[in-house]
Protein backbone atom coordinates (compact mmCIF):
# COMPACT_ATOMS: atom_id res chain seq x y z
CA UNK A 1 0.00 0.00 0.00
CA UNK A 2 1.19 3.53 -0.76
CA UNK A 3 1.15 6.16 1.92
CA UNK A 4 1.85 9.60 1.55
CA UNK A 5 3.25 11.62 4.15
CA UNK A 6 4.87 15.21 4.66
CA UNK A 7 7.36 13.90 7.60
CA UNK A 8 10.60 12.65 7.92
CA UNK A 9 10.16 10.68 10.98
CA UNK A 10 11.08 7.11 10.80
CA UNK A 11 12.79 7.61 7.28
CA UNK A 12 16.52 5.96 7.10
CA UNK A 13 18.99 6.16 4.68
CA UNK A 14 18.05 2.23 3.62
CA UNK A 15 14.67 3.27 2.77
CA UNK A 16 15.90 5.39 0.32
CA UNK A 17 17.80 3.09 -2.19
CA UNK A 18 17.25 3.10 -6.25
CA UNK A 19 16.50 6.76 -7.20
CA UNK A 20 18.94 9.27 -9.28
CA UNK A 21 19.00 6.32 -11.91
CA UNK A 22 21.17 7.29 -14.92
CA UNK A 23 22.49 10.53 -13.37
CA UNK A 24 26.09 11.29 -13.58
CA UNK A 25 26.98 10.92 -10.12
CA UNK A 26 23.81 9.62 -8.18
CA UNK A 27 23.75 10.63 -4.68
CA UNK A 28 24.17 8.12 -1.70
CA UNK A 29 21.19 7.39 0.43
CA UNK A 30 22.75 9.46 3.16
CA UNK A 31 23.10 11.94 0.75
CA UNK A 32 19.74 11.49 -0.26
CA UNK A 33 18.02 11.95 3.04
CA UNK A 34 19.79 14.96 3.51
CA UNK A 35 18.72 16.43 0.94
CA UNK A 36 15.09 15.92 2.02
CA UNK A 37 15.56 17.23 6.02
CA UNK A 38 17.12 20.67 4.07
CA UNK A 39 14.45 21.07 1.91
CA UNK A 40 11.67 23.68 3.10
CA UNK A 41 9.00 21.45 2.16
CA UNK A 42 8.88 17.21 1.34
CA UNK A 43 6.42 15.08 0.26
CA UNK A 44 7.36 10.81 0.43
CA UNK A 45 5.37 7.95 -0.95
CA UNK A 46 5.41 5.07 1.10
CA UNK A 47 5.02 1.73 0.37
CA UNK A 48 4.34 0.43 3.51
CA UNK A 49 4.52 -3.14 2.72
CA UNK A 50 8.28 -2.85 1.48
CA UNK A 51 8.96 -0.06 4.38
CA UNK A 52 10.68 1.61 1.33
CA UNK A 53 10.54 5.28 -0.05
CA UNK A 54 8.98 4.71 -3.48
CA UNK A 55 8.70 8.62 -4.69
CA UNK A 56 9.37 11.98 -3.64
CA UNK A 57 9.19 16.01 -4.26
CA UNK A 58 10.90 18.53 -2.80
CA UNK A 59 10.13 22.31 -2.49
CA UNK A 60 12.87 25.02 -1.57
CA UNK A 61 10.79 28.66 -0.57
CA UNK A 62 10.76 31.90 0.77
CA UNK A 63 7.19 31.18 1.67
CA UNK A 64 6.10 34.74 0.23
CA UNK A 65 6.75 35.00 -3.36
CA UNK A 66 8.87 32.13 -5.08
CA UNK A 67 8.88 28.07 -4.74
CA UNK A 68 11.05 25.77 -6.75
CA UNK A 69 10.68 22.62 -6.94
CA UNK A 70 13.93 20.62 -7.44
CA UNK A 71 13.23 17.07 -7.67
CA UNK A 72 10.37 14.63 -8.05
CA UNK A 73 11.46 11.08 -8.24
CA UNK A 74 9.78 7.88 -8.94
CA UNK A 75 11.32 4.66 -8.31
CA UNK A 76 11.42 2.68 -11.47
CA UNK A 77 9.29 0.20 -10.87
CA UNK A 78 6.81 2.55 -9.61
CA UNK A 79 6.54 4.96 -12.05
CA UNK A 80 2.89 4.74 -14.12
CA UNK A 81 1.02 4.26 -11.21
CA UNK A 82 0.27 7.60 -10.72
CA UNK A 83 2.66 8.36 -7.52
CA UNK A 84 4.54 11.53 -9.72
CA UNK A 85 0.99 12.87 -10.33
CA UNK A 86 -0.71 12.84 -6.78
CA UNK A 87 3.02 13.77 -5.19
CA UNK A 88 2.94 16.66 -7.47
CA UNK A 89 -0.83 17.97 -6.81
CA UNK A 90 0.14 17.70 -2.94
CA UNK A 91 3.07 19.65 -3.76
CA UNK A 92 1.47 22.41 -5.81
CA UNK A 93 -1.51 22.63 -2.83
CA UNK A 94 0.80 23.49 -0.28
CA UNK A 95 3.06 26.12 -1.64
CA UNK A 96 -0.84 27.57 -3.95
CA UNK A 97 0.13 30.81 -1.14
CA UNK A 98 3.26 31.65 -3.16
CA UNK A 99 3.12 34.06 -6.24
CA UNK A 100 6.09 32.15 -8.12
CA UNK A 101 6.33 28.54 -8.26
CA UNK A 102 9.11 27.25 -10.45
CA UNK A 103 10.89 23.99 -12.05
CA UNK A 104 13.40 22.89 -14.58
CA UNK A 105 12.77 19.98 -16.19
CA UNK A 106 13.77 17.83 -19.90
CA UNK A 107 11.86 19.00 -22.76
CA UNK A 108 10.20 15.55 -22.74
CA UNK A 109 9.27 15.49 -19.16
CA UNK A 110 7.09 19.52 -20.01
CA UNK A 111 3.74 17.95 -21.01
CA UNK A 112 3.76 16.57 -17.54
CA UNK A 113 3.88 19.31 -15.58
CA UNK A 114 1.39 21.21 -18.23
CA UNK A 115 -1.40 19.18 -16.91
CA UNK A 116 -1.12 21.38 -13.41
CA UNK A 117 -1.42 24.85 -15.10
CA UNK A 118 2.38 25.24 -15.36
CA UNK A 119 3.68 27.26 -18.29
CA UNK A 120 6.60 26.72 -20.74
CA UNK A 121 9.37 29.11 -19.98
CA UNK A 122 13.03 29.60 -20.87
CA UNK A 123 15.87 29.84 -17.90
CA UNK A 124 19.80 29.65 -17.37
CA UNK A 125 21.14 27.01 -15.22
CA UNK A 126 24.83 26.75 -13.83
CA UNK A 127 25.71 22.77 -13.58
CA UNK A 128 28.83 22.03 -11.58
CA UNK A 129 28.94 18.74 -12.04
CA UNK A 130 29.54 19.17 -15.80
CA UNK A 131 32.54 20.60 -14.97
CA UNK A 132 33.93 17.30 -13.22
CA UNK A 133 34.70 19.61 -10.11
CA UNK A 134 31.97 18.98 -7.76
CA UNK A 135 31.08 15.09 -8.61
CA UNK A 136 26.98 15.91 -7.68
CA UNK A 137 24.05 14.50 -10.28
Amino acid sequence: MIEYRDSLAGIAPEMLHGFFVGWKAPHTPEQHLEILKNSDHVLLALDTDENRVVGFITALSDNIQSAFIPMLEILPEYQGQGIGTRLTRMMLERVEHIQAIDLSCDKHLQPFYEKFGMLRSVGMVLRNYLSGDSGEG
